[in-house]
C-alpha cells in the first residue's frame, strides 16, 4: 500500500470491496463485533482485494485523520479477526500521511477460502453495494461450490516468505510419496498441496500456515502463537520459563528432552509427551492469541491447549478417543515423523491413563466455554 494507491481508493465509492471509516471501536465489543462483520462481508464479496480505508468520513470523504489514541495495529486487527471468523480472514495494516494526517487502510487478501463465517452469530455476511447484508442460500451454495477442500491449514500468511521453508524437510515429504522435486516443478508442487499459496492480484507466493506448521524451523517469525511455554516449578537447576518454537515434529522431540531433564526418572512423563502430542497436533490453530502452556508442579502438572476436544462418536469399531481436527498436518507429521509417534490409532487419552495406573488419576477438562482442554496429571509428589 502506498499513497498513489490510497490516492485511488479515496476517488472511489463505497462499494462491495470498499468501506471509508471515521474510526473504529475496538476498546468496546459491539466495536469489534461490527468491524469482524465487515471483513467477513468484505472478504465473502466477489472482485479482489477489498480495503477498509479508517480517518476518512465515510459520506463526504473528508479525511479526519486518526489521533494516537485511536490507532491501532496489525497485530490487533489479526487477533479481532482471527479469534472471531472461521476460517481466519488475511488482513495487513498500513498507516500513510495525507494532509498532514494518518490514515489507516486495512487490506483484505483474496484468498480461496470462503465463506468466511463469524463464530459467535453462525451468519455469513456479503456487501451489497456499500452495506452489509447476510448471504442468501443460493450465495452460500455457490461460495462452498468454488472451496469445497476447506482447511485452516490452507490459509495464507501475509508478510510470509518462502525463504523460510526447510527444503529439506519439503524435499523429504515429497521424496516419501516418490514424488521427484525439483527446480521445475517445485513452485507448482507447494502450491498444489498447500504449503504455499498465491495472490491473484500480484502472483506473489507466500506461505500457508500449514506450510509454516510443518516445513519451517523459523515460523514464530509469522505465527508467533506457535509456541509451548512450560512453566518449570519442580527442578531449581533448569529455567523457570522454558519456550519450545519451530517446526511442529521438532517441538515434541524438544519437549522430550526437556521433560527427561525435569522429571525424576521414574515419573511417567510419556504420558505428559503424549498430551503434548496431541495439543500440538489437535489445537484451534485458528486462536492466533493463544499458545499451549504445560505447567509443572509438585502437586500437579497441567497441559492447556487451545481448542475444545473433538469427540468422536465411535462407530465402526473406531478406537480413537477424539476426532483430528487438523487432517491436513495430520497426514504431513505421519509422512515425515521417523519415530512413528502418531500411527497408532487408539493413542491419546487412554494411553495417558495407562501410564498412570497404579499412581494416580488424570483429570480431563474439555471446556466449551473457555475454548480449552486441559490434561491435568498427578504431581511429582503425589505420582511417585
Amino acid at each position: 500500500m502506498d499513497k498513489k494507491k490510497l490516492l485511488s481508493l479515496l476517488a472511489r465509492e463505497e462499494g462491495r470491496k470498499l468501506d471509508f471509516k471515521q474510526r473504529l471501536e475496538l476498546n468496546f465489543e459491539t466495536g469489534k463485533k461490527e468491524l469482524t462483520k465487515d471483513i467477513c462481508a468484505i472478504a465473502n464479496s466477489n472482485g479482489g482485494r477489498g480495503y477498509i480505508v479508517v480517518g476518512i468520513e465515510d459520506k463526504t470523504k473528508k479525511i479526519i485523520g486518526i489521533s494516537e489514541e485511536d490507532k491501532f495495529n496489525e497485530e490487533k486487527i489479526q487477533q479481532i479477526v482471527a479469534s472471531r471468523c472461521d476460517p481466519p480472514i488475511p488482513v495487513s495494516v498500513d498507516y500513510l500521511r495525507i494532509e498532514d494526517k494518518d490514515v489507516a487502510v486495512i487490506t483484505i487478501y483474496n484468498w480461496e477460502q470462503r465463506p468466511y463465517q463469524v463464530r459467535e452469530s453462525g451468519a455469513f455476511f456479503i456487501r451489497r453495494g456499500s452495506t452489509t447484508d447476510i448471504m442468501r442460500k443460493q450465495e452460500l451454495v455457490a461460495a462452498f461450490e468454488e472451496s469445497l477442500n476447506l482447511n485452516i491449514e490452507a490459509c495464507a500468511i501475509v508478510r510470509s516468505d518462502i525463504s523460510a521453508l526447510n527444503m529439506e524437510i519439503v524435499n523429504k515429504y515429497f521424496k516419501s510419496k516418490s514424488i521427484e522435486i525439483n527446480d521445475e516443478n517445485r513452485e507448482f508442487l507447494l502450491q498444489r498441496s498447500s504449503i504455499t499459496s498465491r495472490d491473484r492480484e500480484t502472483g506473489e507466493t507466500i506461505c500457508t500456515l500449514g506450510g509454516l506448521l510443518v516445513f519451517s524451523d523459523i515460523n514464530s517469525i509469522y505465527i508467533p502463537h506457535n509456541m509451548i511455554k512450560i512453566i518449570n516449578k519442580i527442578n531449581k537447576n533448569k529455567p523457570e520459563v522454558i519456550i519450545v518454537q519451530g517446526n511442529i515434529i521438532n517441538m515434541i522431540d524438544l519437549c522430550e528432552i526437556h521433560l527427561k531433564e525435569l522429571l525424576p526418572a521414574d515419573y511417567p512423563y510419556i504420558a505428559v509427551l503424549e498430551a503434548i502430542k496431541n495439543a500440538v497436533l489437535y489445537r484451534e490453530y485458528s486462536e492466533f492469541s493463544r499458545i499451549i502452556e504445560v505447567y509443572m508442579g509438585y502437586n500437579s502438572i497441567v497441559v492447556m491447549s487451545p481448542g475444545e476436544l473433538m469427540k468422536t462418536n465411535k462407530k465402526n469399531g473406531d478406537t480413537r478417543d477424539y476426532n483430528r481436527r487438523n487432517m491436513w498436518l495430520y497426514e504431513k507429521v505421519i509422512t515425515l515423523d521417523d519415530k512413528g509417534r502418531f500411527l497408532k490409532n487408539n493413542t491419546g487419552l487412554s494411553n495417558m491413563k495407562k501410564a498412570f495406573k497404579g499412581k494416580g488419576k488424570i483429570i480431563f477438562i474439555n471446556s466449551k466455554q473457555e475454548n480449552v482442554f486441559k490434561v491435568i496429571f498427578p504431581g511429582v509428589s503425589e505420582a511417585l
